[in-house]
């Protein structure tokens, strides 16, 4: 079972990555929404907690928590889940994810509209585990958009939603966050390089994002101790 002391405290961090997107201008209104997996990896007592549907985040607070199972079956909070929780259970049954973000960057998105692939412009591509693909559009909150980020996904942590926004998961809302910020930063240098009349960007090769990928492995990782 898990402890009720531990669904405030990450109940507590989503709302502070929640509002976070919102300050850094990575999602404007009720747009986006976050997750986060609270438990042992226990399919039957683990609970998703998510952000609510058309609540401004700001409104939000400790009594407001919505919670899932796995299964999408309502465990907790009086408030609708996001539309978006079918893309959310289909990453933390297929994946490692212990956190979601899903924002409606403009970057990102602009760049959605543009290419099949963020061309890799950058080497922190490579943190996310290689150029960053965009999954064709479908109708908000349905299974098909769900399969088709899973599809983009494909050794990936983040991707683009096509005439959408992005979605990425991690370990913690800290790293699932910080690969959303990254994405939104590779899309708006990608764009800026792009844009200059007579030159095309210089892109990075498969060998040189290869060689990123294997300097990047344990980066930020506590030293080994003797």
């Amino acid at each position: 079972m898990t402890d009720p002391a531990d669904h405030a405290q990450a109940w507590e961090e989503l709302l502070a990555t929640a509002r976070r997107t919102v300050a850094d201008g990575l999602v404007v209104g009720t747009s986006g929404n976050v997750s986060v997996r609270v438990g042992d990896g226990d399919r039957d007592e683990d609970l998703i907690l998510v952000t609510p549907s058309g609540v401004p985040y700001d409104r939000l607070g400790p009594d407001d928590l919505v919670a899932v199972g796995p299964d999408g079956t309502h465990r907790a909070g009086t408030l609708t889940p996001t539309s978006e929780l079918p893309m959310h259970l289909a990453l933390y049954r297929n994946t490692s994810a212990r956190a979601v973000v899903h924002t409606h960057a403009v970057h990102a998105t602009a760049v959605s509209t543009l290419v099949p692939e963020l061309p890799p412009v950058h080497y922190m591509a490579a943190a996310l585990g290689g150029t960053v693909r965009v999954a064709p559009y479908a109708t908000y909150g349905t299974e098909e958009l769900a399969e088709n980020m899973l599809a983009a996904l494909t050794g990936r942590t983040a991707c683009l939603l096509q005439n959408h926004g992005t979605v990425a998961h991690g370990d913690s809302l800290a790293q699932a966050y910080d690969r959303t910020a990254q994405l939104e930063w590779m899309c708006r240098l990608w764009l800026t390089a792009h844009s200059v009349p007579g030159l095309r960007p210089s892109l990075l090769s498969d060998t040189q994002m290869a060689e990123a990928a294997r300097r990047l492995d344990g980066y930020g990782r506590p030293a080994p101790t003797r």
